[in-house]
Protein backbone atom coordinates (compact mmCIF):
# COMPACT_ATOMS: atom_id res chain seq x y z
CA UNK A 1 0.00 0.00 0.00
CA UNK A 2 2.64 2.33 0.77
CA UNK A 3 4.27 2.78 -2.72
CA UNK A 4 0.83 2.46 -4.25
CA UNK A 5 -0.83 6.03 -6.30
CA UNK A 6 -3.93 7.13 -5.00
CA UNK A 7 -6.52 9.19 -6.18
CA UNK A 8 -8.47 9.11 -3.52
CA UNK A 9 -7.59 9.15 0.54
CA UNK A 10 -7.57 5.91 1.90
CA UNK A 11 -10.77 4.53 3.62
CA UNK A 12 -8.85 2.58 6.64
CA UNK A 13 -9.70 4.56 9.47
CA UNK A 14 -8.63 2.45 12.49
CA UNK A 15 -5.14 0.66 13.51
CA UNK A 16 -6.41 -2.84 13.42
CA UNK A 17 -7.77 -1.91 9.97
CA UNK A 18 -4.14 -0.89 8.85
CA UNK A 19 -2.45 -3.68 10.31
CA UNK A 20 -4.83 -5.98 8.30
CA UNK A 21 -4.32 -4.53 5.34
CA UNK A 22 -0.11 -5.33 5.41
CA UNK A 23 0.42 -2.07 5.34
CA UNK A 24 4.18 -1.70 5.16
CA UNK A 25 5.98 1.69 6.74
CA UNK A 26 9.41 2.95 4.76
CA UNK A 27 11.82 5.57 6.05
CA UNK A 28 10.75 8.77 4.12
CA UNK A 29 14.56 8.56 1.98
CA UNK A 30 13.62 5.01 1.29
CA UNK A 31 9.77 6.11 -0.07
CA UNK A 32 12.03 8.98 -2.26
CA UNK A 33 14.68 6.74 -3.57
CA UNK A 34 12.07 3.98 -4.41
CA UNK A 35 9.79 6.00 -6.40
CA UNK A 36 12.47 7.86 -8.05
CA UNK A 37 13.90 4.67 -9.43
CA UNK A 38 9.99 3.26 -10.83
CA UNK A 39 10.67 7.41 -12.49
CA UNK A 40 14.00 6.49 -14.32
CA UNK A 41 12.61 2.95 -15.41
CA UNK A 42 9.89 5.00 -17.01
CA UNK A 43 12.01 7.50 -18.29
CA UNK A 44 9.60 10.60 -17.25
CA UNK A 45 11.68 13.22 -15.99
CA UNK A 46 13.22 13.56 -12.53
CA UNK A 47 12.60 17.76 -12.55
CA UNK A 48 9.70 18.33 -14.23
CA UNK A 49 9.95 22.16 -15.10
CA UNK A 50 13.41 22.60 -14.65
CA UNK A 51 15.25 23.09 -17.50
CA UNK A 52 19.01 23.29 -18.53
CA UNK A 53 19.89 20.58 -15.82
CA UNK A 54 19.35 17.43 -17.75
CA UNK A 55 23.18 16.42 -17.87
CA UNK A 56 24.45 18.63 -15.04
CA UNK A 57 22.54 19.08 -11.79
CA UNK A 58 19.99 16.39 -12.59
CA UNK A 59 21.86 13.54 -12.77
CA UNK A 60 23.69 14.68 -9.44
CA UNK A 61 20.27 15.28 -7.20
CA UNK A 62 19.16 11.33 -8.74
CA UNK A 63 22.62 10.20 -7.45
CA UNK A 64 22.09 11.72 -3.39
CA UNK A 65 18.27 10.87 -3.68
CA UNK A 66 19.02 7.20 -4.58
CA UNK A 67 22.01 6.99 -2.19
CA UNK A 68 19.48 8.25 0.78
CA UNK A 69 21.30 11.48 1.19
CA UNK A 70 20.65 14.93 3.32
CA UNK A 71 21.97 17.35 0.65
CA UNK A 72 22.27 21.08 -0.25
CA UNK A 73 21.99 22.73 -3.85
CA UNK A 74 24.74 25.68 -3.60
CA UNK A 75 24.23 28.44 -6.42
CA UNK A 76 23.76 31.69 -7.50
CA UNK A 77 20.43 33.70 -7.24
CA UNK A 78 17.94 32.33 -9.76
CA UNK A 79 19.75 29.35 -10.64
CA UNK A 80 16.08 26.95 -9.66
CA UNK A 81 17.09 25.93 -6.14
CA UNK A 82 13.71 26.39 -4.29
CA UNK A 83 12.15 25.44 -7.19
CA UNK A 84 14.08 21.93 -7.54
CA UNK A 85 13.02 21.80 -3.97
CA UNK A 86 9.66 21.96 -4.53
CA UNK A 87 9.44 18.96 -6.73
CA UNK A 88 10.62 17.09 -4.12
CA UNK A 89 6.93 15.79 -2.98
CA UNK A 90 6.16 14.35 -6.04
CA UNK A 91 8.29 11.34 -4.98
CA UNK A 92 6.39 10.75 -2.10
CA UNK A 93 3.56 8.45 -1.82
CA UNK A 94 0.30 10.29 -2.66
CA UNK A 95 -1.09 9.21 0.97
CA UNK A 96 0.54 7.75 4.53
CA UNK A 97 -1.62 6.76 7.81
CA UNK A 98 -0.86 8.78 10.92
CA UNK A 99 -1.80 8.60 14.58
CA UNK A 100 -5.00 10.62 14.17
CA UNK A 101 -4.33 14.27 16.68
CA UNK A 102 -0.13 13.20 16.97
CA UNK A 103 1.63 16.90 16.66
CA UNK A 104 4.08 14.59 15.01
CA UNK A 105 2.38 12.65 12.26
CA UNK A 106 3.66 9.63 13.95
CA UNK A 107 3.37 6.26 11.81
CA UNK A 108 0.64 3.63 13.71
CA UNK A 109 3.00 1.33 13.68
CA UNK A 110 6.53 2.78 14.59
CA UNK A 111 5.36 5.52 17.05
CA UNK A 112 8.17 8.09 18.71
CA UNK A 113 6.37 9.97 21.39
CA UNK A 114 5.47 8.12 24.80
CA UNK A 115 2.31 9.63 25.02
CA UNK A 116 1.56 8.09 21.63
CA UNK A 117 3.09 4.88 22.60
CA UNK A 118 0.72 4.74 25.87
CA UNK A 119 -2.54 5.20 24.06
CA UNK A 120 -1.52 2.70 21.68
CA UNK A 121 -1.68 0.15 24.91
CA UNK A 122 -4.73 1.52 25.99
CA UNK A 123 -6.68 1.70 22.76
CA UNK A 124 -5.17 -0.79 20.52
CA UNK A 125 -6.82 -2.08 17.13
CA UNK A 126 -9.27 0.97 17.83
CA UNK A 127 -6.78 3.96 18.03
CA UNK A 128 -7.58 6.40 15.00
CA UNK A 129 -5.96 6.35 11.77
CA UNK A 130 -5.97 9.63 9.47
CA UNK A 131 -4.32 9.92 5.68
CA UNK A 132 -1.54 12.67 5.49
CA UNK A 133 -1.18 13.80 1.33
CA UNK A 134 2.08 14.40 0.36
CA UNK A 135 2.11 18.11 -0.25
CA UNK A 136 1.39 18.30 3.14
CA UNK A 137 4.56 16.09 3.56
CA UNK A 138 6.82 19.21 2.51
CA UNK A 139 7.38 22.09 4.79
CA UNK A 140 10.14 24.53 4.02
CA UNK A 141 11.99 27.45 6.12
CA UNK A 142 13.59 30.77 4.71
CA UNK A 143 16.84 30.80 7.32
CA UNK A 144 17.18 34.06 8.85
CA UNK A 145 19.20 35.39 11.76
CA UNK A 146 16.57 35.69 14.16
CA UNK A 147 15.44 32.40 13.92
CA UNK A 148 15.80 30.03 16.93
CA UNK A 149 16.16 26.80 18.72
CA UNK A 150 12.52 27.18 19.31
CA UNK A 151 11.60 27.84 16.11
CA UNK A 152 13.52 24.74 14.58
CA UNK A 153 13.32 22.24 17.44
CA UNK A 154 11.20 23.05 19.84
CA UNK A 155 10.76 25.00 23.59
CA UNK A 156 8.63 24.55 26.71
CA UNK A 157 5.21 26.32 26.33
CA UNK A 158 4.23 27.34 30.03
CA UNK A 159 0.95 28.07 28.45
CA UNK A 160 0.13 24.74 28.02
CA UNK A 161 1.64 23.84 31.06
CA UNK A 162 -0.74 26.22 32.71
CA UNK A 163 -3.69 25.29 30.70
CA UNK A 164 -3.12 21.73 31.35
CA UNK A 165 -2.37 22.18 35.08
CA UNK A 166 1.30 20.05 34.39
CA UNK A 167 4.69 20.84 35.85
CA UNK A 168 7.38 22.22 33.37
CA UNK A 169 9.65 19.06 33.83
CA UNK A 170 6.78 17.49 32.12
CA UNK A 171 6.66 16.49 28.47
CA UNK A 172 3.52 17.24 27.79
CA UNK A 173 4.66 20.56 27.75
CA UNK A 174 6.76 20.78 24.84
CA UNK A 175 6.13 22.74 22.02
CA UNK A 176 7.63 21.27 19.04
CA UNK A 177 9.52 23.05 16.76
CA UNK A 178 9.41 22.55 12.64
CA UNK A 179 12.05 19.96 12.15
CA UNK A 180 9.78 17.92 14.63
CA UNK A 181 6.85 18.62 12.93
CA UNK A 182 7.97 17.59 9.57
CA UNK A 183 8.29 13.77 10.64
CA UNK A 184 7.57 11.60 8.24
CA UNK A 185 8.01 14.28 5.57
CA UNK A 186 10.78 16.67 3.62
CA UNK A 187 11.77 19.77 5.27
CA UNK A 188 14.10 22.37 3.12
CA UNK A 189 15.95 25.12 4.73
CA UNK A 190 16.93 28.31 2.35
CA UNK A 191 19.98 30.08 2.60
CA UNK A 192 21.71 28.01 5.26
CA UNK A 193 24.06 30.04 5.97
CA UNK A 194 22.03 33.32 7.18
CA UNK A 195 21.00 30.64 10.34
CA UNK A 196 23.11 31.51 13.03
CA UNK A 197 26.19 29.30 13.97
CA UNK A 198 24.64 27.73 17.15
CA UNK A 199 21.24 27.57 15.55
CA UNK A 200 23.35 25.31 13.02
CA UNK A 201 24.79 23.11 15.73
CA UNK A 202 21.25 22.00 16.69
CA UNK A 203 20.81 20.44 13.31
CA UNK A 204 23.66 17.87 13.73
CA UNK A 205 22.20 15.28 15.86
CA UNK A 206 19.30 15.36 13.12
CA UNK A 207 21.83 14.86 10.21
CA UNK A 208 23.97 12.39 12.51
CA UNK A 209 21.34 10.48 14.61
CA UNK A 210 18.04 11.47 13.69
CA UNK A 211 16.77 12.73 16.90
CA UNK A 212 16.68 15.75 18.72
CA UNK A 213 16.32 16.55 22.18
CA UNK A 214 14.42 19.44 23.55
CA UNK A 215 15.40 21.93 26.32
CA UNK A 216 17.28 19.40 27.94
CA UNK A 217 14.67 16.87 28.52
CA UNK A 218 15.81 13.14 29.13
CA UNK A 219 13.97 12.26 25.96
CA UNK A 220 14.72 11.54 22.31
CA UNK A 221 12.60 11.32 19.23
CA UNK A 222 13.84 9.03 16.57
CA UNK A 223 12.42 11.17 13.48
CA UNK A 224 12.18 10.34 10.20
CA UNK A 225 12.61 13.45 7.94
CA UNK A 226 14.66 14.04 4.98
CA UNK A 227 16.72 17.40 5.43
CA UNK A 228 17.65 19.88 1.93
CA UNK A 229 18.88 23.34 1.92
CA UNK A 230 19.83 25.79 -0.45
CA UNK A 231 22.64 28.39 -0.54
CA UNK A 232 24.17 30.92 -2.09
CA UNK A 233 27.91 30.90 -2.16
CA UNK A 234 28.08 34.88 -1.79
CA UNK A 235 26.34 33.95 1.35
CA UNK A 236 29.94 32.28 2.96
CA UNK A 237 31.61 35.29 2.98
CA UNK A 238 28.84 38.65 2.90
CA UNK A 239 26.25 37.11 5.69
CA UNK A 240 27.58 33.90 7.35
CA UNK A 241 28.96 30.49 6.96
CA UNK A 242 28.19 26.65 7.11
CA UNK A 243 29.77 25.59 9.88
CA UNK A 244 32.40 22.74 9.24
CA UNK A 245 30.32 19.80 11.11
CA UNK A 246 26.89 20.89 9.39
CA UNK A 247 28.40 21.06 6.01
CA UNK A 248 30.35 17.58 7.08
CA UNK A 249 27.11 15.97 7.49
CA UNK A 250 25.50 17.18 4.60
CA UNK A 251 26.10 14.15 2.03
CA UNK A 252 25.83 15.66 -1.19
CA UNK A 253 26.57 19.08 -2.06
CA UNK A 254 25.02 20.13 -5.87
CA UNK A 255 26.20 23.07 -7.60
CA UNK A 256 23.79 24.41 -10.04
CA UNK A 257 24.28 26.81 -12.57
CA UNK A 258 22.53 29.58 -14.94
CA UNK A 259 21.47 28.60 -18.71
CA UNK A 260 24.13 27.37 -20.90
CA UNK A 261 22.58 28.91 -24.08
CA UNK A 262 20.09 31.12 -25.23
CA UNK A 263 17.68 28.75 -26.12
CA UNK A 264 17.55 26.94 -22.43
CA UNK A 265 17.19 30.16 -21.27
CA UNK A 266 14.11 31.53 -23.62
CA UNK A 267 12.42 28.09 -22.73
CA UNK A 268 12.98 28.72 -18.97
CA UNK A 269 11.70 32.46 -19.12
CA UNK A 270 8.84 31.65 -21.57
CA UNK A 271 7.80 29.28 -18.73
CA UNK A 272 7.48 31.54 -16.06
CA UNK A 273 6.76 35.26 -17.76
CA UNK A 274 3.51 36.08 -17.93
CA UNK A 275 2.44 36.37 -21.61
CA UNK A 276 -1.17 34.99 -22.27
CA UNK A 277 -2.85 38.09 -21.05
CA UNK A 278 -5.81 38.23 -22.87
CA UNK A 279 -5.29 42.05 -24.10
CA UNK A 280 -4.13 42.79 -26.71
CA UNK A 281 -2.43 40.05 -28.68
CA UNK A 282 1.21 40.94 -29.22
CA UNK A 283 3.93 39.67 -31.28
CA UNK A 284 7.12 39.48 -30.61
CA UNK A 285 9.94 38.73 -33.69
CA UNK A 286 12.79 36.23 -32.84
CA UNK A 287 15.49 38.57 -33.28
CA UNK A 288 13.88 40.88 -30.48
CA UNK A 289 13.39 37.56 -28.29
CA UNK A 290 17.25 36.39 -29.13
CA UNK A 291 17.90 39.89 -27.76
CA UNK A 292 15.97 40.09 -24.71
CA UNK A 293 17.69 36.43 -23.64
CA UNK A 294 21.15 37.97 -24.81
CA UNK A 295 20.89 40.93 -22.33
CA UNK A 296 21.92 38.37 -19.00
CA UNK A 297 24.16 36.85 -20.97
CA UNK A 298 25.84 40.01 -20.94
CA UNK A 299 25.17 41.19 -17.66
CA UNK A 300 27.38 37.70 -16.47
CA UNK A 301 30.09 39.15 -18.77
CA UNK A 302 30.30 42.61 -17.73
CA UNK A 303 32.94 44.35 -15.62
CA UNK A 304 30.80 46.54 -13.93
CA UNK A 305 28.20 43.62 -12.53
CA UNK A 306 29.40 41.97 -9.35
CA UNK A 307 29.59 38.18 -10.72
CA UNK A 308 29.88 37.21 -7.20
CA UNK A 309 26.29 37.97 -6.58
CA UNK A 310 25.35 36.89 -9.81
CA UNK A 311 22.49 38.11 -12.32
CA UNK A 312 19.42 35.90 -11.28
CA UNK A 313 16.48 34.31 -14.37
CA UNK A 314 14.22 36.49 -13.22
CA UNK A 315 15.34 39.59 -15.00
CA UNK A 316 14.61 38.15 -18.35
CA UNK A 317 11.18 36.84 -17.39
CA UNK A 318 10.76 40.25 -15.94
CA UNK A 319 12.19 41.98 -19.39
CA UNK A 320 10.37 40.02 -21.63
CA UNK A 321 6.98 41.13 -19.60
CA UNK A 322 7.82 44.76 -19.82
CA UNK A 323 8.83 44.30 -23.51
CA UNK A 324 5.14 42.99 -23.99
CA UNK A 325 3.63 45.59 -21.59
CA UNK A 326 5.35 48.44 -23.42
CA UNK A 327 3.94 46.91 -26.68
CA UNK A 328 0.53 46.39 -25.45
CA UNK A 329 0.55 50.24 -24.00
CA UNK A 330 1.33 51.67 -27.68
CA UNK A 331 -1.43 49.79 -29.09
CA UNK A 332 -4.01 50.72 -26.40
CA UNK A 333 -2.67 54.13 -27.03
CA UNK A 334 -3.00 53.94 -30.62
CA UNK A 335 -6.07 52.08 -31.28
CA UNK A 336 -4.51 49.15 -32.59
CA UNK A 337 -5.99 45.75 -32.19
CA UNK A 338 -2.60 43.95 -32.44
CA UNK A 339 1.09 45.43 -31.63
CA UNK A 340 4.34 44.17 -32.58
CA UNK A 341 7.18 44.75 -30.01
CA UNK A 342 10.18 46.99 -31.21
CA UNK A 343 13.70 47.45 -30.54
CA UNK A 344 12.45 50.64 -28.67
CA UNK A 345 10.12 48.01 -26.50
CA UNK A 346 13.75 46.40 -25.19
CA UNK A 347 15.34 49.60 -24.03
CA UNK A 348 11.60 50.56 -22.08
CA UNK A 349 12.56 47.75 -19.69
CA UNK A 350 15.18 49.34 -18.08
CA UNK A 351 13.25 48.97 -14.90
CA UNK A 352 13.22 45.58 -15.30
CA UNK A 353 17.11 45.60 -15.24
CA UNK A 354 18.35 47.86 -12.96
CA UNK A 355 17.14 46.43 -10.01
CA UNK A 356 18.37 43.33 -10.57
CA UNK A 357 22.00 44.06 -10.97
CA UNK A 358 24.35 44.29 -8.02
CA UNK A 359 27.72 46.71 -9.31
CA UNK A 360 30.61 46.56 -8.43
CA UNK A 361 32.44 49.83 -7.50
CA UNK A 362 33.22 51.11 -11.42
CA UNK A 363 29.22 50.37 -11.79
CA UNK A 364 28.34 51.96 -9.36
CA UNK A 365 29.59 55.00 -10.73
CA UNK A 366 28.52 54.92 -13.49
CA UNK A 367 25.11 54.50 -12.95
CA UNK A 368 22.54 52.00 -12.77
CA UNK A 369 20.37 52.89 -15.58
CA UNK A 370 23.63 53.64 -17.75
CA UNK A 371 25.08 50.14 -17.21
CA UNK A 372 21.69 48.93 -18.15
CA UNK A 373 21.55 50.80 -21.08
CA UNK A 374 24.77 49.50 -22.07
CA UNK A 375 23.68 46.08 -21.16
CA UNK A 376 20.82 46.27 -23.93
CA UNK A 377 22.92 47.88 -26.49
CA UNK A 378 25.34 44.99 -26.33
CA UNK A 379 22.82 42.17 -26.63
CA UNK A 380 21.44 44.45 -29.79
CA UNK A 381 25.04 44.32 -31.34
CA UNK A 382 25.40 40.89 -30.79
CA UNK A 383 22.49 39.87 -32.28
CA UNK A 384 22.37 42.55 -35.13
CA UNK A 385 26.11 40.55 -35.51
CA UNK A 386 24.83 37.56 -36.30
CA UNK A 387 22.09 38.18 -38.11
CA UNK A 388 23.53 40.69 -40.34
CA UNK A 389 26.99 39.68 -40.29
CA UNK A 390 27.77 39.28 -44.17
CA UNK A 391 25.63 42.98 -45.19
CA UNK A 392 28.37 44.82 -42.27
CA UNK A 393 31.60 43.07 -44.69
CA UNK A 394 33.16 44.54 -47.70
CA UNK A 395 33.01 42.84 -51.05
CA UNK A 396 36.08 41.09 -52.19
CA UNK A 397 36.96 44.02 -54.29
CA UNK A 398 38.20 45.72 -50.97
CA UNK A 399 35.89 48.69 -51.19
CA UNK A 400 33.47 50.48 -48.93
CA UNK A 401 30.73 48.74 -50.45
CA UNK A 402 28.88 46.55 -47.69
CA UNK A 403 25.64 46.00 -48.00
CA UNK A 404 25.05 48.28 -45.46
CA UNK A 405 27.01 51.49 -46.78
CA UNK A 406 23.93 53.04 -48.61
CA UNK A 407 21.90 53.61 -45.04
CA UNK A 408 25.18 54.86 -43.75
CA UNK A 409 25.63 57.25 -46.17
CA UNK A 410 22.16 58.51 -46.54
CA UNK A 411 22.67 60.18 -42.88
CA UNK A 412 26.33 61.25 -44.18
CA UNK A 413 24.35 64.58 -46.18
CA UNK A 414 22.94 66.14 -42.57
CA UNK A 415 19.68 63.79 -42.99
CA UNK A 416 17.88 62.59 -39.85
CA UNK A 417 15.28 60.59 -38.39
CA UNK A 418 13.47 61.49 -35.19
CA UNK A 419 11.42 58.11 -34.23
CA UNK A 420 8.63 58.23 -31.14
CA UNK A 421 7.86 55.91 -28.73
CA UNK A 422 4.38 55.99 -29.67
CA UNK A 423 4.23 56.06 -33.37
CA UNK A 424 1.65 53.72 -34.49
CA UNK A 425 3.13 51.10 -36.85
CA UNK A 426 2.01 53.29 -40.35
CA UNK A 427 3.76 56.29 -39.01
CA UNK A 428 6.84 54.58 -37.92
CA UNK A 429 7.26 52.71 -41.32
CA UNK A 430 6.42 56.41 -42.77
CA UNK A 431 9.70 57.59 -40.97
CA UNK A 432 11.81 54.98 -41.94
CA UNK A 433 10.37 54.56 -45.93
CA UNK A 434 12.91 57.11 -46.86
CA UNK A 435 16.28 55.57 -46.08
CA UNK A 436 17.99 53.86 -48.69
CA UNK A 437 18.20 50.25 -49.14
CA UNK A 438 17.00 49.91 -44.72
CA UNK A 439 13.66 48.06 -45.98
CA UNK A 440 15.29 45.78 -48.34
CA UNK A 441 18.20 45.33 -45.28
CA UNK A 442 15.51 44.45 -43.01
CA UNK A 443 13.54 41.88 -45.33
CA UNK A 444 16.60 40.26 -45.98
CA UNK A 445 17.77 39.51 -42.89
CA UNK A 446 15.23 39.56 -40.28
CA UNK A 447 12.54 38.18 -42.68
CA UNK A 448 9.97 39.99 -40.86
CA UNK A 449 5.45 39.05 -42.08
CA UNK A 450 3.37 41.80 -42.67
CA UNK A 451 3.82 45.59 -42.45
CA UNK A 452 4.34 46.27 -38.77
CA UNK A 453 6.96 43.41 -38.08
CA UNK A 454 8.17 45.10 -41.17
CA UNK A 455 8.61 48.71 -39.74
CA UNK A 456 9.91 46.89 -36.25
CA UNK A 457 12.47 45.18 -38.44
CA UNK A 458 13.48 48.36 -39.80
CA UNK A 459 13.64 49.62 -36.38
CA UNK A 460 16.56 47.23 -35.42
CA UNK A 461 18.62 47.35 -38.23
CA UNK A 462 19.08 50.92 -37.64
CA UNK A 463 19.47 50.88 -33.85
CA UNK A 464 21.96 47.95 -34.77
CA UNK A 465 23.96 50.13 -37.18
CA UNK A 466 24.37 52.82 -34.15
CA UNK A 467 25.37 49.73 -32.20
CA UNK A 468 28.15 48.90 -34.48
CA UNK A 469 29.28 52.64 -34.64
CA UNK A 470 27.78 53.11 -37.97
CA UNK A 471 25.09 55.57 -37.35
CA UNK A 472 24.79 57.92 -34.00
CA UNK A 473 21.99 58.04 -31.76
CA UNK A 474 20.58 60.96 -29.76
CA UNK A 475 17.81 59.99 -27.33
CA UNK A 476 15.08 62.14 -26.79
CA UNK A 477 12.39 62.70 -24.30
CA UNK A 478 10.42 59.73 -25.27
CA UNK A 479 11.90 58.88 -28.54
CA UNK A 480 15.35 59.22 -30.23
CA UNK A 481 17.39 60.87 -32.73
CA UNK A 482 19.48 58.57 -36.01
CA UNK A 483 21.61 61.37 -37.59
CA UNK A 484 25.78 60.93 -38.78
CA UNK A 485 28.15 59.72 -36.51
CA UNK A 486 30.63 62.45 -38.25
CA UNK A 487 27.78 65.11 -37.00
CA UNK A 488 27.83 63.44 -33.84
CA UNK A 489 31.69 63.95 -33.53
CA UNK A 490 31.59 67.62 -34.13
CA UNK A 491 28.86 68.74 -31.91
CA UNK A 492 31.12 66.40 -28.73
CA UNK A 493 34.04 68.35 -30.03
CA UNK A 494 32.48 71.69 -30.08
CA UNK A 495 30.86 70.79 -26.83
Amino acid sequence: MGAMNRSQEPTIRTLGALRASGYRARPVKQELRDNLVARLKSGEPVLPGVVGYERTVTPQLADALLSRHDFILLGLRGQAKTRILRTLPDLLDEWVPTVAGSPLREDPLAPVLASTIARIEREGDDLAVEWLHRDERYHEKLATPDVTVADLIGDVDPIKAAAKKLSLDDPEVLHYGLVPRSNRGILAINELPDLQARIQVGLLNILEEGDVQIRGFPIRLRLDVALCFSANPEDYTNRGNIITPLRDRIASQILTHYPRTRDESATITDQEAWTDRGGVPVDVPDYLRDAIEEVAFQARESELVDQGSGVSARMGIALLENVLSNAERRALVTGADRATARVSDLFAGLPAITGKLELVYEGEREGPRHVAEGLLGKAARVVFEARFGDALKPSDKGADDAAVQPVVKWFGGGAKVDLADDLSDPELADRLAPIDALEALAKKHLNPEGDAQLAAAMEFTLEGLHQCGLVAKQDLVGGRSYHDTFEEMVRSFNS
